[in-house]
């Protein structure tokens, strides 16, 4: 087999020139950063978990008519998506208090916002991603009025619509960041969301006892972070009960092996 031409790599993921034109290979990796790379580490089986859950909750977006990257998943660790021209701006949507807001203004994580919150930061892990409002979005260019308006609207939508299903399944939805591409048809570009979805980007709390589910055991030290991956996989219906990641993987080599 041919070897493939790496086009990015990211601190989760690696993108590979795809078999078509205007088409990526986005691989998961188990790699693990916090606090904008400052601390690292491996969650063994986390790219695979993190590509079943996005593929899951993308499929579904899609669905409901949210346009994103997703084209379809490859193995268990890959998925064949869009290219799409990046737009610098991570946009957080908050639920509850949690996180860098409870920081910042000094108020006790867990309480309920009255309305959700959405920010913007700029990606540029060098400036530890400040927060930006959306005049210095416009004031910049780092996107249009436009594609400002259409990736709020995006993000409010993906978050109704996942709110409810993780609270069908006892999670809590605290907050989560999605990140957005350009894609080019013609002259005319349209804005759709593009990265992944999961525990990685998203804080999820056991309805019941507040447990973490998230990349915050990693965080914060609290330790089983694969088993944490492992029950949202679970309860979205992902992994059997009693599976691991272990035996996707040993699937993944075979298949190679195979090929």
């Amino acid at each position: 087999m041919a070897r493939r031409r790496q086009i990015y790599e990211g601190k989760a993921k690696i993108l590979y020139e795809g078999p078509e034109p205007g088409t990526l290979i986005q691989y998961f990796k188990d790699d693990a950063t916090a606090f904008n790379a400052q601390k690292k580490g491996t969650i063994n089986g986390k790219g695979v978990l993190n590509n079943r859950i996005s593929e899951h909750v993308f499929t579904l977006l899609g669905q409901i008519g949210v346009p994103t990257h997703f084209i379809r998943r490859l193995n268990m660790r890959e998925q064949l998506i869009r290219q799409v021209e990046i737009v610098p701006i991570e946009v957080v949507v908050r639920n509850v208090v949690a996180g860098s807001l409870s920081k910042r203004l000094g108020i006790e994580e867990g309480q309920q916002l009255p309305r959700t919150i959405v920010e913007y930061y700029y990606k540029d892990d060098a400036l530890g991603d400040p927060m930006v409002t959306d005049e210095h979005i416009l004031a910049f260019g780092w996107a249009a009025q436009d594609e400002l308006h259409d990736m709020a609207d995006m993000a409010i939508r993906v978050n109704d619509f996942l709110a409810g299903l993780f609270a069908g399944i006892g999670i809590r939805l605290v907050d989560f960041k999605l990140e957005f591409g350009r894609i080019w048809e013609n002259d005319f570009s349209r804005i759709i969301l593009a990265d992944e979805i999961s525990p990685d980007g998203c804080r999820l709390w056991d309805m019941v006892t507040n447990e973490k589910l998230d990349k915050d055991r990693f965080r914060r030290d609290l330790g089983g972070e694969v088993e944490a991956y492992q029950e949202v996989a679970r309860r979205l219906g992902l992994l059997p009960e009693g599976g691991d990641t272990a035996v996707l993987d040993m699937e993944t080599h075979r298949k190679k092996r195979g090929r």
